[in-house]
């Protein structure tokens, strides 16, 4: 049965600061952002012309969006703020065209919204305001001066990009060994973020807390994010191939169990975060989901938080 897509809980995360994985708001512009960057720029629409001069381009998951400002001071933020995965400054189709206010409520909505106007994607909090045009892949956000209002535009611009082809943004920790990338995944308090500072030297961490999922022949593979959790660390920005996905339950010894395709679905869609209530894409995620556990074995991994569990991964 499809899930009914006024109850969807996809994205449905708990309330909590921004860079542990949610959506939620921190207004306050944050230490380090020099002064000029909360009043620099006027309200209303930039010209393409006048922004090139600072522009960077983001890559998350190989796809790269371009970031265009009038403010250098801004562009230095966001470069420190996603070191590791700035790239190229080729002429890359997509593109957001970033507008500065000065910090304050950008508009009445508390909660993330986003629903489809004239074929254009309108995404809102009471921090910042975008759209964005899927047909061109480029868009605008007008925002108050701080990386977290840039951060959840970005995640819920990767969503409706990964949910054109098949991918998704998961609640879950992910690590790559000997080659393949193993998912975590949980909600809050699941223990993401303590699998992570558990895993061994020879695991490359991709994520404690967003894993970014995109299908690649007749599997999947999970690249690393800088969408950081608890452990308040950036991913590595490689990828691999996914061997396994772990649901994590804690507990008083380490075990694995198998989980079935069925169950392995319903576990998967309720991790998945998915912020636009449409229902071609819901349906689109319902059968991401469902092709995502018949190629990628699941399992329910119970674990005591020391680092013996990592040697039941590989």
């Amino acid at each position: 049965m499809r899930p009914n897509v006024g109850a969807a809980r996809f994205g449905s995360a708990p309330a909590s600061p921004l860079g542990s994985g949610s959506l939620s708001c921190k207004r306050a512009v944050p230490d380090g952002v020099p002064p000029s960057c909360s009043s620099r720029a006027e309200p209303g629409r930039m010209e393409w012309d006048v922004l090139t001069a600072h522009e960077m381009v983001v890559e998350i998951g190989g796809i790269p969006i371009r970031l265009l400002t009038r403010d250098p001071c801004f562009r230095k933020l966001l470069e420190d703020r996603y070191n590791g995965f700035v790239g190229s400054h080729s002429r890359t189709g997509a593109a957001l065209e970033v507008d500065l206010v000065p910090d304050g409520r950008v508009t009445e909505a508390d909660d993330v919204t986003v629903r489809l106007e004239d074929a254009n994607w309108v995404i809102q909090r009471n921090d910042f305001h975008a759209t964005w045009d899927p047909r061109s892949r480029r868009g605008s956000v007008r925002q108050s001066p701080n990386p977290y209002s840039i951060d959840a535009t970005l995640r819920i611009v990767h969503t409706l990009l990964l949910a054109e082809e098949g991918g998704f943004l998961l609640h879950a920790a992910s690590g790559i060994r000997n080659g393949t990338a193993f998912l975590f995944s949980g909600l809050s308090g699941a223990g993401k973020t303590t699998l992570s500072r558990l895993a061994p030297a020879d695991v490359t961490l991709l994520t404690d807390e967003i894993s970014y999922v995109r299908p690649e022949g007749s599997g999947y593979r999970a690249y690393g994010t800088p969408f950081a959790g608890e452990l308040a660390k950036v991913g590595e920005n490689v990828s691999a191939p996914i061997g396994a996905l772990y649901f994590l339950a804690q507990g008083i010894e380490n075990r694995i169990e198998a989980v079935g395709p069925a169950e392995a679905a319903r576990r998967l869609l309720r991790n998945i975060l998915f912020f636009a209530k449409d229902p071609s894409l819901v349906n689109s995620l319902f059968d991401s989901a469902c092709r995502f556990v018949r190629c990628v074995p699941a399992y329910r991994l119970t674990f005591y938080p020391d680092e013996r569990v990592w040697d039941l991964i590989r």
